[in-house]
């Protein structure tokens, strides 16, 4: 049905799935990388498993050293190339997508995603159909109980942002829904970290998805039961991958995923030990004002970025970023590494809670009020027809727009943006403001622009 190439990766629904296909983009990595190990590791759905062995068999015969960690999530894998010798990384995953697809992620020396030059280059090696073989095939040696090292790296970050963890203030249990994917121990092992009870859901780390895996409130009905069912101060719903992070509070309520990265801003401003006033964040065009707001009342820098987490990596390093991420739930934080990390997401949410002593619907309650509305349609070809439509209906309210990933139209009363996915055939707008019925009008102009 479908196989989607673009600067996320590759993404592929399982009838077009092939061990060529699969070989072709692992013989593809191996030939544009450098001499070096490539570190490997999948999200665990269940066609992830031939899926490695191809991958490993081809870059062995392709005389390349393999680091495998198994079943992991991808900022693992991100950090385990960034932090060894590694010169590349590969996670095999579809991320949110349902279980009829799977893909791959590429990562570089260290341990960032491709960014568009980079795919350029990758990309062209797809159509050199070579299928030499080294006479001295490479080796892979397999890393035992990877989320060990992913949690200590997490430490010495909170550490080194001076973020105590305290062990007694406030006792946290946290219900966890890692979707049978790749967050099914890393998850509960980070929570014995923090000193916090966990109580697993959906963590049998089989890949087999209980419910649609994206983390939308529509999907975690029974996560938001068992919070209530237990009595637990929060739950936590990840991706399959384990990127991206979103919370249910203590009264079994969704907060949204748009308030996890929000949050996380306020963790650093609460419980990070700052060495100067001003510092800076990067969050994507569709993230909602309320990391922005937050960020500005303290006096610090906000850039937005096209939607894509290289996108807001790049942005970070230029602007030396303390923290940043995107309102789907993905926090990154340089100070452990560039990369989406629920692991991070949790590991802040918990010092905020414990620090403050604050339920977590009560911090909810404390961020800026804002009202979003998110809505998705099947689209295939070009949107620029649409685009213009839409410039030209808002022309005369618009105070800045932006076309570097679909359009962003900023209001004086709020914003939209209106983009094609990186990762399915579909377009995806956004609307965001402090009124809803601003909100609401807005979508309705918007959706006119649809109508032939």
């Amino acid at each position: 049905m479908a196989c989607i190439r673009s600067i996320s990766g590759l993404r592929v629904t399982n009838d077009e799935l092939t061990q060529e296909l699969i070989a072709s983009y692992s013989r593809a990595f191996a030939a544009y990388l450098p001499a070096g190990p490539i570190v490997i590791g999948r999200d665990g759905r269940p066609s992830g498993l031939w899926m490695e062995e191809v991958v490993i068999s081809t870059l062995t015969a392709y005389g390349r050293v393999v680091i495998s960690l198994g079943i992991a999530p991808t900022p693992t894998i991100q950090l385990e190339t960034e932090h060894s010798n590694a010169i590349g990384g590969i996670s095999i995953t579809a991320s949110h997508n349902p279980s009829e697809w799977n893909g791959m992620k590429f990562l570089n020396a260290e341990g960032v995603f491709l960014n568009a030059e980079e795919n350029l280059d990758f990309w062209k090696y797809l159509e050199n159909k070579t299928n030499q073989e080294y006479v001295n095939p490479g080796i892979c040696s397999i890393i035992e109980n990877p989320s060990e090292s992913h949690i200590a790296k997490i430490h010495v970050a909170l550490q080194a942002l001076g973020i105590e963890v305290p062990h007694v203030k406030y006792p946290i249990c946290a219900v966890v829904d890692a979707v049978n994917a790749s967050g099914s121990t890393f998850v509960p092992a980070l929570l014995e970290s923090l000193d916090c009870e966990c109580i697993p859901l959906y963590c049998d780390n089989t890949g087999e998805f209980p419910h649609t895996p994206e983390p939308l409130t529509q999907h975690l009905t029974d996560l938001m039961s068992a919070v209530r069912q237990y009595s637990a101060q929060l739950g936590i719903a990840v991706d399959p991958d384990a990127d991206r992070l979103v919370l249910i509070d203590e009264k079994g309520n969704a907060i949204g995923e748009e308030k996890t990265i929000a949050l996380c801003i306020m963790a650093i401003l609460e419980c990070a030990d700052l060495k100067q006033d001003s510092h800076s964040i990067a969050i994507n065009m569709s993230t909602s004002s309320m990391s922005e707001i937050l960020a500005k009342n303290n006096g610090w820098k906000v850039y937005r970025t096209p939607v894509g987490e290289i996108n807001v990596v790049q942005a970070m390093k230029e602007y030396d970023c303390i923290i940043g991420g995107e309102g789907s739930g993905g926090v990154i934080l340089p100070a452990c590494h560039y990369g989406r990390d629920s692991l991070i997401g949790i590991s802040l949410i918990i010092a905020l809670m414990k620090k403050t002593g604050k339920s977590l619907s009560t911090l909810a309650d404390m961020l800026p009020k804002t009202y979003m509305i998110k809505g998705k349609m099947p689209w295939s070809g070009s949107a620029d027809e649409i685009f213009q439509r839409i410039e030209r209906h808002f022309a005369s309210t618009i105070i800045e727009i932006r076309k570097d990933d679909g359009i962003w139209i900023q209001f004086s009363d709020g914003w939209m943006h209106v983009r094609m996915s990186n990762t399915e055939p579909i377009m995806r707008y956004i609307v965001e403001c402090p009124e809803e019925k601003v909100v609401q009008l807005y979508v309705q102009s918007l959706m006119m622009q649809f109508q032939d």
